[in-house]
Order: C-alpha cells, then sequence, then structure tokens
C-alpha cells in the first residue's frame, strides 16, 4: 500500500543549497520517479498505471502537452509525468471525515504542498454561508444550489465559467456550450496566463493562433532555437526530441537568463549512453540574454540578415508576405548597437556567432514559452520572432516554423472547443445553426478582467473547471479578496488545493473523474480526447477504478448541471452527451473545422493532425491574404539603480501550481521553495552574502509597493540585473494590472524589486 499523507504541516521552507547541475535526467529522475509513484500508488499499481501513459491504447499524461511519435517506448513518460500520474492515481483518499477534522480557516493555513499530498476528493462537498466545515452533499443537492445561485443572477453574465487546461475536448465543448447557451461569453481559461502573448501574435501574422511544425519537422531542422525555456523540467520528453535532432545534424542555441540542465546536457534514460554514459550535449550556443531582451535580439538578428547578400528568401516575400518594406525600413534604420547590448546583456560577438548559425541554416524552428509570452512587449516579441522566420521562408517549409510549446496537457485542445472570451463570429455562427439557440456576441471577461469583476461585485458566481485560480493568478491578495466576495464558489476538482480554502460565501468542491481512471455511463465505457501542443488530436482511456463510486466524469457534471439550470427550454440533448460521448464529437465534428468525421478519425491509433494553412500550404487566412510583417518599436524592461528584474519560475518539483515536492534538484535547492536567485555580482554589490535571508518588495509607477517576506538569497550564475524566485510564492508580487498589451497576459517574467533585510518575525 501507498504511504499515508503528512498528518501536521510543519514549517519545512529551510532551504539546502548546493552547486547547480549541468546536466538532466539520468539514473536520478528515474529513481525520484519511482519513488514517488510507489509512496503514492504502491509497487502494483505503479507499474500498471506508468506502462499506460501515453500509450496509443493508454491515456494521455495529465501533465504537460508535449507530443508522442508513432512508434512509442514502453515507458513514455518523463520524471514530472510520473509525478503528475501518480498525485492523481494515489491511494490516499479526502474523505468527509477530513473534512471534519479540519475546518476551512485550518486549511487556509496549510501549505500548496501539504493540500496536494493529502490524496483524491471522493464526496461533492458544501460549506454553507457562515459555515466553519465543508460537509458532503448529494449531487441532487449540489446542482440545486448552482442553479439557485445562476438563475437568480440579474445577467448572465454576472457568472464565471472557468476552465484549466486538464479538461477533455469533449468536457470543454459541452462546458463552453452550456456557459453560451445560459447566455455569456465569460470563459476565462489558463492560456490566458500562459500562451495568450502567443495566440494573439500568431493570428495577427500567420492567420492561425498555434504552432506550425509536427514533431517530425524537428528531426528535419538544421537549427532549433529555444528562447524563454526550460524543457528539463517542464517538459522533459522535449529533450528526447531534440537528442534525435542532434544526431540528424541539427544545431541548437538556447536563450535564456538562466542556464538550464537539461539543455545543456541530455541524460536519456532510453538509452545505455545515457543512463550510464556521458549524454548527450544539446546547446551549440547558449545567449544568456536579460530579462525580456528577446525582442532586442531577434531584431538585431532581423537587421543583420537584411544586411546581408542573398540571406532572404526573396521568392518567398514576394508571393507570401505583406508589410516587408515597411518592416524593413525601421528594421534597417532604428537599431543603436549600444542599446541592443543593454537591452540584451549579450555582447557583439556573441550576435555575430548566432547570425552565422542562422545564415547556416536552411530550416528553422523557433521554440519558445513563458519566457517570451509574460512581458509587457510579448505580443511585439512573438511577432518579431515570426519577422525572424518569414526573412528566410521558414514557415510552410518542411523542418521550419513557429514552435510555441503549450504547458498543460489540453490547454490547446480547450481553446479549439471554444473556450475562449472573445470568440470569433464563424464560430457562433455554427454553434447557432447545429443547437438552435442565439449564442451571445459581447466579449466576456478573460482571467485578469474575471478578478476585476469579482472584486468590483460584478460578477457573483465563480465555477472552475479543474485548476487551482486563486494560486494561479497574480496580485495574491486582491485575488483572494476578490474570490471571497462571490456568492458561491465552485469547483471541479481531483485533489485539494488552495482554491478550496478561499471560497465565496457559498462553495461547493465537485470531486470528478481524472484521466487514469476508467469512465462508464450508460452506453459503456467511454474515451476522451486532447490535442497535443503541435495540433494532434487522439484518444485516452483510463483503465483504473475511480477513486470513489460517488464521482462524476466532467462531461456528466457538466451535462447533469445545464440540465438543472437550462430545464425543458433547451432543446440540447445534454443526457445523450452524458451517456455516450460520442455524440458529443459528432456535434463537434459538425461545429470546428478540422474535425470533420472525428469519431473515425480518432478511431486510428495515433490520432490525426488538425489542419494549419500556413504549414500545410503556405497560406495565410489573415485580413491581408499573406503572411504579415510587423513594425514595432523595440521595448525592453529597465530597473532603477539598486533594484533587479524578477522573474518568477517553477522548480523541478512542481508543475504550475501543483507542488509534488520541496526540492529543486538541477538548480541545487533542497527542502525549500522560498529562494531567490541571484547573480554574485549583482548580490555582493547590493550587500547580500549568500545565505541571507531578505523581503522581496516589488515596486510600480503608481509609487505602490508588494512585499513577499523571507527569501533566503542564493547566488547563482543567472543574467546581471536579473532574479528568480518561484511561483506561486511571487505571486503577490505582480499586480493585477501589471499585463501584456494586446493579450493581458499577466507580466509576471518583468517584476522590479528590491532587496531587503528580511524583517524580525
Amino acid at each position: 500500500m501507498a504511504g499515508k499523507p503528512p498528518a501536521s504541516d510543519p514549517v519545512q521552507d529551510a532551504p539546502e543549497v548546493s552547486a547547480p547541475q549541468h546536466s538532466a535526467v539520468g539514473l536520478p529522475a528515474i529513481t525520484h520517479a519511482l519513488k514517488i509513484s510507489q509512496q503514492q500508488m504502491g509497487v502494483r499499481r505503479t507499474a500498471l498505471t506508468l506502462l499506460r501513459v501515453n500509450q496509443k491504447n493508454g491515456f494521455d499524461c495529465p501533465g504537460c502537452a508535449w507530443p508522442e511519435g508513432d512508434k512509442r517506448h514502453a515507458a513514455e513518460f518523463c520524471e514530472n509525468g510520473a509525478k503528475a500520474v501518480a498525485e492523481e492515481a494515489t491511494l490516499r483518499r479526502v474523505t468527509p471525515d477530513f473534512f471534519a477534522a479540519h475546518p476551512v480557516a485550518d486549511l487556509a493555513t496549510r501549505s500548496g504542498y501539504w493540500l496536494g499530498q493529502q490524496g483524491r476528493l471522493t464526496h461533492p462537498m458544501y460549506l454553507a454561508e457562515g459555515a466553519e466545515r465543508y460537509e458532503p452533499v448529494t449531487w441532487d443537492r449540489a446542482f440545486d444550489l448552482v442553479a439557485e445561485e445562476l438563475t437568480a443572477l440579474d445577467s448572465p453574465d454576472e457568472a464565471v465559467f472557468y476552465t484549466s487546461g486538464r479538461t477533455s475536448n469533449e468536457a470543454a465543448f459541452l462546458y463552453q456550450l452550456f456557459a453560451r447557451e445560459f447566455g455569456t461569453n465569460n470563459l476565462p481559461d489558463c492560456s490566458n496566463m500562459c500562451h495568450e502573448s502567443s495566440g494573439s501574435a500568431l493570428t495577427d501574422t500567420l492567420g492561425v493562433g498555434k504552432g506550425s511544425v509536427l514533431l517530425e519537422d524537428l528531426y528535419k531542422a538544421d537549427l532549433i532555437i529555444v528562447a524563454g525555456q526550460n524543457p528539463g523540467t517542464n517538459h522533459p520528453r522535449m529533450l528526447t526530441a531534440l537528442e534525435k535532432a542532434k544526431a540528424g545534424g541539427a544545431k541548437i542555441i538556447s536563450i535564456n537568463p538562466l542556464p538550464e540542465a537539461g539543455l545543456e546536457r541530455f541524460k536519456n534514460p532510453q538509452t545505455p549512453r545515457g543512463l550510464a554514459g556521458g549524454g548527450t550535449a544539446l546547446t551549440d550556443l547558449f545567449l544568456q540574454v536579460r530579462l525580456g531582451g528577446d525582442q532586442a535580439l531577434f531584431r538585431a538578428l532581423n537587421r543583420r540578415i537584411l544586411e546581408t547578400d542573398g540571406a532572404l528568401d526573396e521568392d518567398f516575400l514576394r508571393e507570401h508576405t505583406h508589410g516587408f518594406e515597411e518592416f524593413a525600413a525601421l528594421a534597417r534604420a532604428g537599431e543603436d548597437a549600444d542599446d541592443t547590448l543593454r537591452a540584451t546583456g549579450l555582447t557583439h560577438d556573441e550576435i555575430e556567432r548566432a547570425l552565422a548559425m542562422v545564415l547556416a541554416s536552411e530550416r528553422t524552428i523557433v521554440c519558445w514559452a513563458m519566457g517570451l509570452t509574460q512581458h509587457k512587449h510579448s505580443v511585439p516579441t512573438i511577432q518579431e520572432v515570426v519577422n525572424f522566420l518569414l526573412l528566410r521562408g521558414n514557415i510552410g517549409r518542411p523542418g521550419a516554423g513557429v514552435c510555441p510549446v503549450r504547458g498543460h496537457s489540453n490547454v490547446q485542445g480547450d481553446r479549439t472547443m471554444g473556450i475562449f472570451e472573445r470568440p470569433a463570429p464563424a464560430f457562433l455562427d455554427a454553434l447557432e445553426e447545429e443547437f438552435g439557440f442565439a449564442p451571445p456576441r459581447e466579449h466576456g471577461y478573460d482571467v485578469v478582467r474575471a478578478i476585476r469583476a469579482l472584486r468590483d461585485g460584478h460578477a457573483k458566481v465563480f465555477f472552475a473547471m479543474g485548476g487551482n485560480f486563486v494560486s494561479a493568478t497574480p496580485d495574491t491578495d486582491v485575488t483572494e479578496a476578490a474570490v471571497r466576495r462571490a456568492r458561491l464558489t465552485v469547483h471541479v476538482s481531483t485533489k485539494l488545493n488552495r482554491s478550496h480554502a478561499v471560497t465565496g460565501a457559498r462553495a461547493l468542491i465537485l470531486p470528478t473523474l481524472g484521466r487514469t481512471e476508467r469512465d462508464r455511463q450508460a452506453s459503456g465505457d467511454q474515451f476522451v480526447t486532447v490535442e497535443d501542443s503541435m495540433g494532434m488530436v487522439h484518444a485516452s482511456r483510463g483503465r483504473l477504478e475511480p477513486a470513489g463510486p460517488r464521482l462524476l466524469s466532467e462531461p456528466a457534471i457538466v451535462a447533469r448541471l445545464a440540465r438543472r439550470v437550462l430545464g425543458e427550454g433547451s432543446n440540447t440533448p445534454w443526457e445523450a452527451f452524458e451517456q455516450d460521448y460520442a455524440a458529443i464529437r459528432d456535434r463537434i465534428a459538425r461545429v470546428i473545422p478540422g474535425f470533420e468525421d472525428f469519431n473515425a478519425k480518432v478511431a486510428h491509433p495515433g490520432g490525426f493532425a488538425l489542419p494549419h494553412a500556413p504549414r500545410d500550404s503556405r497560406s495565410f487566412p489573415t485580413a491581408t491574404g499573406k503572411a504579415n510583417f510587423t513594425a514595432a518599436p523595440v521595448e525592453y524592461p529597465t530597473a532603477p539603480e539598486g533594484r533587479l528584474l524578477l522573474q518568477t519560475l517553477r522548480s523541478h518539483d512542481q508543475y504550475n501550481t501543483t507542488i509534488y515536492g520541496l526540492d529543486d534538484r538541477y538548480r541545487g535547492i533542497k527542502n525549500g521553495r522560498r529562494v531567490v536567485l541571484v547573480s554574485p555580482d549583482d548580490a555582493g554589490r547590493l550587500g547580500f552574502a549568500d545565505g541571507a535571508y531578505v523581503d522581496l518588495v516589488s515596486e510600480w509607477t503608481d509609487g505602490s509597493e508588494r512585499r513577499a517576506p523571507g527569501f533566503r538569497v542564493v547566488h547563482y550564475p543567472t543574467a546581471r540585473g536579473c532574479a528568480a524566485a518561484y511561483y506561486p510564492e511571487t505571486n503577490v508580487l505582480v499586480p493585477l494590472d501589471h499585463t501584456a498589451d494586446t493579450s493581458n497576459t499577466p507580466a509576471s517574467k518583468s517584476v522590479v524589486v528590491r532587496l531587503e533585510a528580511a524583517r524580525e518575525g
């Protein structure tokens, strides 16, 4: 049997620090993954479960969205994937007895790590107004409570329907259908906080807000640029793809304010060389850019490409692009060499070395993640990446293209299914034709606007399909106060998290099936589908018995809620959708382009690729009908003397807001999370020795400040003038209004902070 969860939540944040590592994975990753899996699941359940992860007849990993190839290893998972599976398939249970022993006030004092370690939720739970504890409630009563609040609203727009990226395509489609039939487009989701900047930039420039490459393109590339991303922790299976690309002759440039072990050297645990040998050196050139200096770097490269005879793909530019002359004129005239070096923190030699690799490549891919998307100027930064690729025709060519690497497993699929506060008119037209109701046309709330609406009393019911909203969002104190103003908060969840302790006047916890579990409905066992980071759609089938007999699937929860709220006035066959998910897929096939014959296509063991016009035919569904160059001024953040630019990031024992443990093995941090990584030069200049304790204080142009107390200073090889610390502990430093232009994504990667000696007590 698996071990018991921790009974208490002592102060464990006592960081021990050693030198950072220069390679990732290898035998320690296997050992750690199996240790945690066996603690949570036991030996037999571990073996049965992990061998089904990411298999064609198995279930999709509930962790990241990295795709699988057609040929798969028997162990097609990474260390953090194993941790995610173990936490879902755990034998630990959170029953009504647990809630009887732990009032909400007690839960609110517990760490996110402790809450997550308690195990799987088993019963619907209700917190009545003024009550101290959650109590068990029947499903019928739970749906009645939600219906009471929703139907009492003055407007459907007083409800917010949030979604995390774990939700399946089928559940996401039903969820947005219910919200729109109820009458609102208030459908914020976790995309608003991660790759919204990518979607905004790519839609305007290429016409499709997704990546343009498939997995096999990486193996055909001459050059792969990995910018603002840490695959070793966040997408470890990407390292296998990069290793294979290197074996095929590809060069790799990594661009990051911090050196990342996985991009330095990869020890593939599926090969003898990876387990017992030296592994594979991945990065050919490391550019340690200052925070927010990526746009300036790509602009500098673009100017040099323009100045190099024969470097442009003249035929592609003439036939497939718009706005080249305006962009070229700005790029040629706008660069100040010293300003570029200030913005990037790089040297002329480093930029010239990168240029030489770019010019030697006929097929180039740029991959990126949150390091590019969470700045105020993120959208023009990603547009500059697109400019970079367009100049040499690296869109719509095998082995070339844009590759935003999505985080959560089905975050891209949720958006494809219509989870979006600003839906396209064509999508709403298709819904109206298929289901016979008039969807609302006014744009709804994204995450930041939803928090403002809750804060200001304009939203009164908050319903979350998965996720940990209060820990994932910025401005922690403001967000928690806003959520507490709601009349009702509802969380569809598999496990406990802080959002269950920060509630409206009334609150519900609705326990749901996980990816690993068998989903039995009236028509028999069901499967769901997901879309990976590269637009491949495939089936996911759980095999384990559910964590408890009272769990409902996400599609069943949405369908039953819709029937209760919408009543006889709805012509949507909600009961049929609950009984047979194939009926949902038939409707998706008629509403969403690319899903024609959905049930037949997904029967293929490897799934199918969604169409992507720029990749498939070099056609661009933009307003101009071509790929659009953009001409934006170069921006980059600065910090006054005595201040640093702080980025928030994950530890290795973490996935988004889920904390698996208190270690960050590759960065040399053990038994603690309240650390701030600062270069020795910066720390010395500011007067802080390694091991000193400081408060992080963010400073804003309106004169306001925010404080995160009690962080251990760790001397670390960060870019000069930059620092890093883990979220959600540092979310308190990021104001609600500090967001990216256009996308409104919280700008958590460029926060001006000062370090103060930690206050006593």
